[in-house]
């Protein structure tokens, strides 16, 4: 008897489709109640007024200044090492035992715990550099945990855009670096924005690392700078739902919801660049 390819596609889209809804379901449901209950506590006051009596009362302005900080120090330190790091890789590097050993561990360094970065930048950046707890620790220590994703999805970028352009490229007499300079980062910029993306959510929503290197358990106030420790929202949003009694519920779920609200305008942006650029792409 014949298999019937029609029923076998539609089975497959089924499937496809039942494993598409168990992870946008979940995910919406979560958006729907923290929406649902934080927008009562989302006021004017909220977003531009430090925190008052224990944290039970005021705003958060504190942590959104310290979280944007940490995250623009962290995408500022790791995006250009790793895109180096990645063209090293991808046009120089000779694929030997060594190089494949070298791309193993990038790979292995993007699931490592995020406490375990926490307590390597509590060693290296704040006991032996002596940074102390501050932005400055913290960023670094963010830059390092997001450094693997930026030079996996960079690398697979570079490796992407096809030989004939670097071929055609050479054969007019351009350096190599003229190359990868002039023809291969352009074609592979929606690549590498998307492993920034990436960096940004894990780096904006990481709890671990700053505990240990630049969260303030309590400061209702700016950071003057980079050796100051600093509030963030989500170690804050921590603090106020374990650590602090009787905090409104509305103040627990505005806090999440600004927090995810904040991830989302930082990768929209890059999103937005991302797609700006691959109109541009011939291919």
């Amino acid at each position: 008897m014949a298999r019937n390819p029609y029923r076998s596609q539609k089975i497959a889209f089924f499937c496809l489709l039942l494993a598409t809804l168990f992870i946008v379901v979940p995910v919406g449901m979560i958006v729907v109640v923290i929406i649902k209950k934080g927008i009562a506590g989302i006021t004017w006051q909220f977003l531009t007024d430090v925190p008052r009596k224990g944290m039970r009362a005021g705003g958060i302005f504190p942590a959104i200044v310290g979280t944007v900080y940490l995250v623009t120090g962290a995408i500022s330190f790791a995006l250009p090492i790793g895109l180096f790091a990645a063209i090293y890789l991808s046009e120089y590097a000779k694929g030997n035992f060594l190089t494949r050993m070298i791309k193993l561990a990038i790979v292995n360094l993007a699931g490592v715990p995020s406490v375990v970065y926490g307590l390597f930048g509590l060693s290296l950046f704040v006991v032996f550099f002596k940074f102390g707890a501050s932005i400055l620790s913290g960023a670094l220590t963010l830059g390092i945990m997001i450094l693997p994703l930026i030079i996996t999805a960079s690398r697979e970028a570079l490796e992407s855009v096809p030989a004939s352009f670097r071929e055609a490229s050479l054969s007019l007499g351009a350096s190599k670096w003229q190359t990868i300079r002039h023809i291969v980062l352009p074609n592979a910029v929606p690549g590498i924005l998307t492993g920034t993306i990436l960096g940004l959510g894990r780096a904006a929503g990481e709890t671990a690392p700053i505990l240990f290197t630049a969260a303030a358990f309590y400061l209702p106030r700016l950071p003057h700078s980079i050796f100051d420790q600093v509030m963030a929202l989500p170690y804050h949003l921590y603090v106020i739902s374990t650590q602090v009694p009787n905090v409104d519920e509305k103040i627990r779920y505005g806090t999440a919801l600004v927090l995810v609200f904040l991830v989302l305008v930082m990768n929209l942006i890059a999103v937005v660049i991302r797609y700006q650029f691959r109109k541009k792409k011939k291919w």
